[in-house]
Parts: C-alpha cells; structure tokens; sequence
C-alpha cells in the first residue's frame, strides 16, 4: 500500500531528539485505487447534528485504522509489531497493550500485557487477546469488562467474542456495582453464573447455571436466566412480586412477558393467594397506525373465601377510519368493562387486572367529522357494585345516544366580524334496572341548543353579549307522577359578559413585577318553566367554584334548566414577573347577585331565595419556584362562617425533596388533612443537604429517604388512607419498605405491606411498590430513571 511505502520517511521525519522516547505512528488505509491521486480535490463535509454511534454501511470496515507505539517493526504485507504502550484505533474501537501484533492477510491482533480494548464504550480488560477486527471474533484470556448501556461491571476465566454483537463469558461474576480501582472486588449483590451471553442486538444478557447473591447470601438461583441490558423490551419470566394482605393473604405472582412483535405483546400474572386460591390473570396489547387497544382478563375458579368462581374482565380500543367518502374522520371507541360480583373491588383491590371503581363503565362509541360538524352514536351502560354500608344510586344507560355537534366558529353578520355560533343536537333512550333504581323512569330526550354571541374588546375591556335557545322533548315509558307521559320545553337564555384590564409596573418588596386589575361582571336571565315532575337523566349540580360562578346554568345536564335572573360580580388581581410572564402571586374574588328567587332545583334540593351568594375567595402564592401555596374559602355571609375551605402548601426545593400539606373543610360532612412527602434523612441529621446528582440518578449511594402520604380525619378522628415506608440508596441497589392502608368502608380497611430489592440495571425482587408511591405521593420521583441513554462518546478514548 502506499502508506506502507513510505513508512521509512515517515519514521525519520517523525525522528524526536535523544532525549526523548520515539513514537511510531502507522495508517493502515482501506481506500480504493485511485483515492491518493485525488488527495488534492475538495471533498465536501457531511453536516450531521450529532455523532454516529456506528458508521453506515460499509463505511464502517472502509474506515482506516490507526496504529500507535514507541517501537514498529514488520514485513510488508504480512504483519506489523508494535511494542511499548501499544495503540490500534478504528472508528468504533480502541485497543491497547504492552505488544501488539496486526497479521494483515487476517485482519488479526493479537495483544499480549495490559490489554484493554474499548468497542462502543463497553470496556475490557486483561493479559491476553487475540481478536479479528473485521469481525471483531476471538478470544480475551481473564478479562475484567465494563458494560455502558446499564453500567454492569465484571469478570471472567474467559470472554469469546462471536461476532461484533454478541459475547459469550465463562466462569462469570457480574454486578451494577462498581469495581474499586484497587483490592479485591466484592459487590454488594451479584450473579455469578457458568456462562453468560451478551447480546447487543437484542439487548438481553442470559445467564447458565446463575446464582444472584445479596450481601453474600444466596437468595435466587435457576439454571437459566435473562436479564435486560437496557430498558428493552423482551420475552422472559419477570422478577416475582410478593405481597402480603390483610383479605387475601400472601400474595406470589410470576409474570411472563411476551413481545410477541414490535406492536403487539402480552403478559400473563398467575398469582396464589393463600387465602383465596389461583387467580390467571393476563393483558394483551397492541399498536398500529390506524387502531390501538389493551385487552385484560382474569379468572379465580371457587374463591375459597366466597365460594364462587371470580372473573373480570376490559377491552379498550381506540379505531380510525382512513379515506371514508364525504368525511373527513371516522372513528370507534370501545370500553367494555365486567366484573362477576359486587365485592371484586373490595376483594381485589390491587391485582394486575382487576377493576376497582364501583360504577364500571362500557361504552361503544362511532364518532365522524367534517369540517366543524361531528356526529356520533353509541351505547354508554354501566354496572353498579353495590355495597350495604354506602349503597349508590344506579346511573342511567343510555342505548343508543345520537348526537350532532357543530363547534363554534366565526361568521360575519350585518357587516359586523366575531359573531360566534354553535349548535347541539340530541337523541337518547334512556334505561336502568328497576331493581337498582327503583325510582326510574325509562324514557327517550331529544333536544337542540343553538348559541349565539358576538364579543367587542379593546386592549382594556371586552363585552360579549350572547343568546341561548335550549328545546327538548320527552317520551315516557310510563305515566310520570303528574299524569303526563311526554313533556316539551323551549328555554331561552341571555347572558352579557363584560370585564376591564388595568395593569402596572411597580415593586414588591425590592422586585419588579407587573401588577393587574381584572374586574368582571356577568349577568344571565333565564324564565322560569316547572320541570320538578321531570326525572333526572344526566343531571347535576356543577361544583361552586370561581370558574362555575360564571356560568349561565348551575347544573350540568339537559334535565334542569335553571330560572336565573342573576349578576355575578368578580375581582382578580395578579403579580406577573415581567421577564418570564410568570404568575408570581393571584388572588380572585366573586359574589353572585339574585334579582329573584331560583325555584328550579334538583330533587332534594330547596328552593335558592338568598339574595346574595356564599362569597369565594382564591389565592394562588409562587414567589419563589421551592415554594407554592394555594387555597379557596366559600363564605356564607348570612352564618358567618365557612362552608368550604381548602388550603394547600408544597415545599419543593429540589430533585427527591418535596413535601406537601393541604387542609380540606366541607361544613357538615368533613374535616381532613392531607400530608405528602418525598425527603432524604440525612438533611435532617447530617447537617448539609447532600447534593442533587439529577433526575433519574438520585442523590448518590447512603441515603435513607422517607417517602408517603397520609390522610387523617379530624372529624372522625382516625387515619383514612395512608401509604408510608422508606426507601434507601445503595448505589448498585435499592431497598424499599412500604405500609399501605386503604379504607374501603366505615368498618373495613385494606391493608398490606410491601418490600422491594431493586438490582440496579438488573431486575427487581419482591413487591412493586414504586406505582403505589407515584399514584399517592405529588411528585415523587424514581431514584433510578433512564432519562437519557448513556452514549459511547461518553467513555470516549
């Protein structure tokens, strides 16, 4: 080769002072016939936005090979002897040694004293190796190696490389635990197997005969075993949960994942209860451009603690329609949820399959668009798990629901811009069992409500008038109590919003912000039509707040249509930091105004004579990120005194620290306190907080955090729902212990205890409490997240 020409010139031009050690250099070029002539001509630069982990194509084994040393000898053509710190680089991997030999007929290096090599950032280390680099096979005599994708560390009587993705380790130690620089290695945890084989393709490393050791006890072993390499899916038995609880006893399943292709999988979760019996549940996914859906089931043959069979069962999907003619978008939509009986949320309340809340919905829903008009048609029923203590009234099944919706948008009218129409159209029949609802009405609503508004502002004020035309139709099934089997309305209603904006610059204790003053006034008339024979289908009371103040109707439904003849008054002020637009501080204030009693109620409710309504107050604080307040009064001016109080505080001054207190009064019904927390101990006993090493990476290896959430009734005196334990850090390890009580009525609570050994990059033992912590605890976070993947550039050599 050229190169190897003028090797001679290139050692005398290269030749340092005596005193100095001489360094050789050889290149090694694949460049085809031809390319040194070309030397001269531009190449033009490939821009790219980041690093090629891997050159493309045979761009990779075209790369020119770089060989480095303080001593070079060989033969042309045959080999080349380097001696005395000893380098070969390629584009994807480094080689060092005491001597290294490169046999140039098989692209061969072999490497004798203080061998590492460093491939795509996976390190290995040890007296011998003997290596094809065009196919990276061969063979490293006692290595010590270093994984990048999930840090496992270890070593080996011998590695065997098959090819550039898969190595095979014999007589193996492994851990995520890392080697000291000196003396012996003994890790917290490890696996010590009589094989094992990395696959990079697959990501997976498969141990033979493998034993997993914690704190030098034995504590699982299999003659087979698959473990991740990184955060990849694959098939293979998953870590065993355990869980121990007060109603169904000790709790084993052993899930088996299969990632059946990249946009299918399923799991299965064969779990014993020692108390209850073998309960096969299983979930099976899938993914694809047009459709999307969860199928999940489970099956308890005779539960020995109710004598029955146990089964529950839910189908999701999600479905769109591509080129369907004259629209613009066609979908269905299924939620079909079943469980056997009335005490499977009380019974399995946490199971991987299981369906916990007391109203089950299953709905079957077609939906089409074109432009702003969209349709749909379904069926939406529910099943209703009663219970003695706290029995619920059965909803209403609507089969079927046809609707046409057109959105609102903008039209010009008489010359005038930013008049706002929309328009709800309705049919439903609505059904419920008797026995569940004794008070029932079957029957069929249709109804149509057309909006109009039209809204003038300026940069300091607005005023939006609007008109509302609500109709609707009933027929009955049976007499009502009235007499009457169909009934029809046509409801009239028109509202007139209006607000100003004023705002400043000004200085709050030594910081500039930017102050508002935001008055609103809002007012809605609506006649009054007798509606209390009329049953109540969809309706309810919308929740008092200073959102649904400003609303033209106080309920959420067809069914009522308040008479209001009303004034709602409002004041907002905030801070505003000027640079970010931050709300730095808000605080709203609102008051409705009847002009005539409301005598439309829902049934139970009396008649709304007050003149003036509870007063609402709400503030939000942020003046620093660490700390936020939050709270809202509903003051009755006529008792003086609260009707409902929320107070809200979280103190959050970094990654794994965070606390949270909220007080919550509603007058007559109850009284709570609701504490959370995520903290580290040893900023309470250690002096100086440790430091934050990011997201995803907790705040290193030693710390015990203490983690929950805790609900107490002052009313009642008792702890409602608590979720409470510990967790601690060992570097390559994580241990968590958590009590968790849950009450499901006035007399009964369920209860368990979970505990958790987490082998970092490696697997998990025990119960999963993590889900539990994230659902209970405001922002908690993962000691161990995979952010961001590692790259090879970061052991970059």
């Amino acid at each position: 080769m050229p190169v190897l020409s003028r090797l001679p010139d290139l050692l005398r031009a290269l030749a340092p002072a005596p005193r100095w050690t001489a360094l050789a250099c050889l290149c090694v070029s694949a460049w085809p016939a031809g390319a040194t002539e070309a030397a001269g001509a531009d190449w033009p630069l490939q821009m790219s936005d980041r690093l090629a982990e891997k050159l493309p194509g045979a761009a990779g084994s075209a790369a020119p090979t770089f060989v480095y040393g303080e001593r070079i000898s060989g033969q042309t053509g045959v080999n080349t002897v380097v001696e005395g710190q000893a380098e070969l680089r390629r584009h994807d991997t480094v080689l060092r040694a005491d001597r290294l030999e490169h046999l140039q007929a098989s692209d061969t290096a072999i490497a004798e004293g203080q061998v590492r090599i460093n491939r795509l950032g996976n390190v290995f280390e040890g007296p011998a190796l003997r290596l094809k680099l065009d196919t990276f096979e061969g063979t490293f005599q006692q290595p010590r190696f270093q994984l990048l994708r999930n840090g496992g560390v270890g070593d080996a009587s011998r590695v065997d490389f098959v090819h550039q993705d898969l190595a095979v380790a014999h007589d193996v130690r492994y851990s995520t635990c890392q080697r000291p620089p000196l003396g012996n290695w003994m890790p917290d945890w490890l696996v010590t197997a009589s094989r094992i084989e990395f696959d990079n393709v697959e990501e997976t490393g498969t141990a033979t005969n493998g034993v997993l050791s914690f704190k030098g006890v034995p504590i699982l072993a299999s003659p087979w075993v698959s473990f991740p390499l990184s955060d990849r899916r694959k098939s293979g038995v998953l870590p065993p949960t355990i869980n121990l609880d007060n109603q169904s006893g000790l709790e084993v399943t052993l899930p088996y994942y299969l990632n059946l292709a990249p946009d299918r999988d399923a799991t299965l979760y064969p779990t014993v209860m020692s108390k209850r019996g073998l309960d096969l549940g299983g979930e099976f996914r899938y993914l694809d451009r047009d459709y999307a859906g969860t199928l999940r089931g489970s099956f308890m043959a005779s539960d020995k603690l109710r004598n029955e069979d146990r089964w529950a069962r839910t189908v999701q999907h999600n479905h769109r329609f591509e080129s369907v003619p004259v629209l613009d978008r066609v979908g269905l939509r299924l939620n079909l949820n079943r469980v056997s009986d009335y005490n499977y949320w009380r019974d399995f309340p946490r199971t991987s399959t299981s369906l916990t809340q007391r109203l089950l919905p299953s709905d079957a829903v077609v939906t089409a668009q074109r432009g702003a008009w969209s349709f749909s048609a379904g069926a939406y029923t529910w099943q209703t798990l009663q219970d003695v203590d706290a029995p619920i009234v059965a909803p209403y099944d609507r089969v079927p629901s046809i609707g046409l919706r057109h959105n609102p948008s903008r039209f010009t009218l008489a010359g005038l811009d930013n008049w706002r129409w929309s328009l709800l159209a309705d049919t439903t029949q609505f059904r419920v069992d008797r026995a569940a609802n004794p008070n029932g009405v079957n029957g069929t609503r249709s109804l149509a409500v057309a909006k109009l508004s039209r809204a003038w502002q300026a940069p300091g004020w607005y005023v939006t008038p609007g008109v509302q035309l609500h109709t609707r139709s009933y027929q009955f099934d049976q007499a009502l109590g009235n007499g009457q089997r169909s009934a029809s309305y046509a409801l009239p209603t028109f509202t007139l919003d209006s607000g100003l904006f004023f705002d400043r610059d000004t200085t709050i204790f030594g910081r500039a912000v930017q102050q508002t003053l935001e008055p609103r006034a809002y007012y809605v008339q609506t006649p009054y039509r007798d509606q209390s024979f009329l049953p109540v289908y969809d309706t309810a009371a919308y929740d008092f707040n200073l959102a649904t103040i400003f609303t033209p109707n106080p309920y959420g439904g067809h069914d009522r249509i308040a008479d209001t003849r009303s004034l709602t008054l409002g004041l907002t002020s905030r801070l505003i930091e000027p640079d970010t637009g931050a709300e730095l501080l808000s605080l709203g204030v609102a008051q409705r105004i009847r002009l005539r009693d409301q005598l439309v109620t829902l049934p139970g409710e009396t008649v709304a004579n007050d003149r003036l309504s509870d007063l609402l107050v709400g503030a939000s604080i942020n003046w620093v990120p660490r700390w936020s307040f939050n709270g809202t009064v509903q003051f009755n001016p006529k008792d003086g005194e609260s009707v409902r109080t929320t107070l809200g505080a979280r103190y959050h001054p970094g990654n794994y620290r965070v606390f949270s207190a909220a007080y919550r009064l509603q007058k007559g019904s109850s009284e709570q306190i609701d504490l959370g927390w995520q903290w580290p101990l040893s900023d309470l006993f250690s002096g100086p907080a440790a430091p934050d090493l990011g997201a995803g990476r907790g705040l290193g290896p030693g710390h015990w955090y203490s983690v929950g959430r805790l609900n107490y009734s002052l009313q009642d005196r008792r702890v409602v729902d608590l979720v409470a334990g510990f967790e601690y850090d060992g570097g390559c390890w994580i241990g968590r212990v958590v009590l968790e009580r849950l009450q499901q009525s006035q007399s009964s609570a369920n209860q368990r205890i979970l505990f958790q050994l987490e082998f970092t990059g490696f697997s998990r033992i025990g119960s999963n409490p993590l889900q539990t912590l994230k659902n209970n605890i405001p922002r908690y976070q993962y000691l161990r997240e995979d952010i961001n993947p590692p790259s090879r550039f970061e052991r970059y050599e």
